[in-house]
């Protein structure tokens, strides 16, 4: 299995941007919908595309997922994006009356997800909204490793039926998938062959995961590394897979490891093939102000820090 190689670093709310514009040029029935944030979450390349289909609602995102619905009901398909905290979270009870309750076929984006926001500190930075959003019934939760895949899980997102959210980032990580590699809602891809444990993980954290996994491959441990973009619906298969093969489960995600990617994977382990499991994300903490990278370092979320997770769940699951 090929090496991944960094094409460059790009904001996954790039591929966003991008995927989002594809959508518009080939359905006239896309409609933008913002909350007074357009370019930072990349929704300003459909908006100058087809200023006639996009509106700025203001910052009013529970009003923003009302008209969604509304829209909807009159057979658009809305795009809703805004950061995360708020499109997630502060208009949640919108989501899932207004939209989750009604199955209304609604893309809603989820921008600056994660520790690594930054600067922006503890308000703006999600760390909860996966496990907020799975929880909803008919939500589809989608969870993509770079720029390439973000565009390419709109385009599919286009596709499906109810509602879905994308979660994406700010800052500039790894561009390193192919934009012809094949990508199905609700199958993982196995990124990295391994025999010894499995890492599974999704976003960001993907990257991190294969760095680990070279870094581990070095000392003789081999690692598989599934990139997990679809939260739900999990791949099951993939997982118990996974643990019949491998023996031992390690996650890592830029959330909450409690409701969040880690939580997914369990239940679906617990109930099929028990193994030993360890979780790499945030331990019930808010974040702070700080560079992304200095964060990810003092939160425990970087390669390394993978690779020292790993290394400890081998040694219980032998």
């Amino acid at each position: 299995m090929k090496k991944f190689v960094n094409k460059g670093d790009k904001p996954t709310k790039a591929g966003f941007g991008e995927g989002i514009l594809e959508l518009g040029k080939k359905n006239k029935d896309i409609v933008g919908i913002g909350a007074d944030i357009t370019t930072s979450v990349g929704m300003n390349l459909f908006a100058d595309a087809f200023p006639e289909r996009f509106l700025s609602l203001g910052i009013a995102e529970q009003n923003c997922i009302g008209v969604s619905a509304g829209l909807a009901l009159a057979g658009k398909v809305p795009v809703f994006a805004t950061y995360a905290v708020f499109s997630a979270l502060r208009a949640t009870d919108q989501v899932r009356i207004s939209l989750c309750y009604n199955n209304l076929h609604v893309i809603i984006g989820g921008a600056h997800a994660g520790i690594s926001v930054g600067p922006d500190g503890a308000t703006h930075q999600a760390l909860e909204d996966i496990a907020v959003m799975r929880a909803l019934p008919n939500m589809t939760v989608l969870s993509p490793c770079d720029a390439t895949q973000t565009k390419l899980m709109c385009l599919a997102a286009e596709k499906l039926t109810g509602p879905v959210y994308i979660r994406f980032g700010r800052e500039a990580v790894p561009d390193f998938t192919d934009a012809n590699m094949k990508i199905e809602v609700g199958k993982g891809q196995i990124f990295h062959e391994g025999n010894d444990l499995t890492i599974i993980a999704t976003g960001h954290m993907t990257w991190e995961a294969l760095q680990a996994a070279y870094t581990l491959e070095k000392e003789n441990i081999s690692a598989r590394v599934i990139n997990m973009h679809t939260i739900k619906p999990i791949d099951k298969e993939i997982i118990i897979k996974a643990a019949k093969e491998t023996g031992a489960i390690l996650t890592a995600e830029e959330h909450q490891v409690i409701g969040g990617l880690g939580s997914a994977v369990a239940e679906v382990v617990v109930k099929n093939q028990p193994v030993p499991m360890d979780f790499i994300g945030m331990n019930d903490q808010f974040g702070e102000s700080g560079q992304p990278g200095e964060l990810l370092e003092k939160y425990g979320m970087k390669a390394r820090h993978i690779v020292d997770a790993a290394k400890r769940l081998k040694m219980i699951s032998e």
